[in-house]
């Protein structure tokens, strides 16, 4: 189960994270009214993404024992028709064959944020006292 803290009393749109025992900053860049002090949220959605997709590659390559050297992602969000868009990028270092690239092409549609971000997450919002 994952969790985080979000804090935000600071300069402008500046929050502290915390998550566990990690922590940063988190802010809207200065053309939006931010301090620049730390990625703005979809930056953090962006890495989330390209996080999970790096790790859940590598593990499957790893379980698999292919030669996957390095997981290199790219990845843009933007607004289209009303709707978000993402692009990820993906980079596959090693000496894989093409069955095996494709494979992993396939797993990266199914990692864990993947799945969430396509099938639209329930948010319930409770308003503490």
């Amino acid at each position: 189960m994952a969790h985080a803290h979000i804090a935000s009393s600071g300069p402008a749109w500046a929050t502290a994270v915390t998550m566990g025992a990690h922590g940063l900053m988190s802010d809207e860049p200065a053309a939006l009214g931010g301090a620049d002090a730390g990625p703005a949220p979809y930056d953090l959605l962006l890495a989330s993404l390209g996080s999970c997709t790096a790790i859940t590659l590598r593990m499957y390559a790893a379980r698999k024992e292919w030669p996957l050297e390095e997981v290199i992602l790219d990845l843009s969000h933007h607004q289209e028709d009303g709707r978000s868009k993402i692009t990820r990028k993906i980079w596959l270092e090693g000496d894989l064959d093409e069955t095996q690239r494709a494979r992993l092409a396939d797993i990266a549609e199914r990692t864990p944020v993947t799945l969430t971000l396509k099938n639209a997450a329930d948010i319930t919002t409770v308003l503490q006292p």
